[in-house]
């Protein structure tokens, strides 16, 4: 699915409508975004603004009313009807979201649930699976150990990053994170930012950072896209839109957390 190491995943006016005649509600309402492997995308705004609804679309797990979602040309929708084409797509854009405690099988250690991906997707054997599990907890700043563990037996924050760890395994070229550090200290939430920030560098991995918090985005980001009510308001490079933001939903969020006279890097701890 990949060309010389390049890939794009991009939305063509992607609308999602809940509800029927005048009862009809559009969470997402013709969204355009384009997202290479050398992206960072923050999308911010606040709840009820479309935006978790945006990344299912971006991952297959929603289908769009009217529009498509791109990847390397194809329609995601297409990709993920069949199993053999939905595997390889997911073994290239994978997802991360918040609740974790729902996600893991507590009667399963924490290894067996990272290491289903590696051996699935990934198609690594038994010897190569335990090396890259190890490999990525650690990269994380998690002791390997903690892997053969269960879900119950370790902090929500050393859950969350074994969430992370999940997705990282299989080396994918995108990754769309759903408020995956609003849960967290503030000390662990920069630690989480950091090491993801530097996994997306490293690896040239695209980045979708779904969050209704301004600072731990524009931190992470270096593309910022602004949603209010279903719509993009704003986007551009994050610099530009924290330094000079152009719509008035915009300059609110930045009042709100200027406030406190705090930058971003600030707000989450680094």
């Amino acid at each position: 699915m990949v060309i010389d190491g390049r890939a794009t995943l991009r939305t063509d006016g992607v609308v999602r409508s809940f509800g029927h005649g005048s009862r009809s509600h559009r969470a997402v309402d013709d969204v355009n975004l384009t997202v290479t492997n050398q992206t960072r995308l923050g999308i911010v705004g606040e709840s009820g603004s479309g935006k978790s609804t945006l990344g299912l679309m971006l991952v297959g797990l929603e289908r769009p009313t009217s529009g498509a979602v791109i990847y390397n040309g194809q329609d995601v929708q297409s990709l993920v009807k069949y199993r053999a084409r939905r595997m390889l797509f997911r073994r290239e854009v994978q997802m991360i979201t918040q609740d974790t405690s729902s996600s893991f099988d507590p009667l399963r250690t924490l290894r067996d649930a990272v290491s289903r991906p590696a051996q699935q997707l990934a198609g690594l054997d038994r010897s190569s699976t335990r090396d890259r599990v190890d490999e990525t907890v650690a990269m994380l700043g998690l002791d390997p150990s903690l892997a053969d563990r269960y879900p119950q037996e370790v902090s929500g924050g050393q859950r969350q990053r074994f969430a992370i760890a999940r997705a990282l395994v299989v080396r994918p070229r995108f990754i769309v994170c759903d408020e995956v550090v609003s849960a967290l200290d503030v000390s662990v939430q920069g630690q989480v930012l950091n090491q993801l920030k530097e996994y997306c560098t490293t690896h040239n991995t695209g980045l979708a950072f779904i969050s209704h918090g301004l600072p731990a985005t524009a931190f992470i980001s270096n593309e910022l896209l602004v949603m209010h009510q279903g719509k993009v308001v704003e986007t551009g490079p994050t610099q530009r839109v924290i330094e000079a933001p152009e719509h008035p939903y915009t300059a609110r969020l930045l009042a709100a957390y200027r406030q406190g006279n705090r930058t971003p890097e600030q707000e989450v701890g680094t």
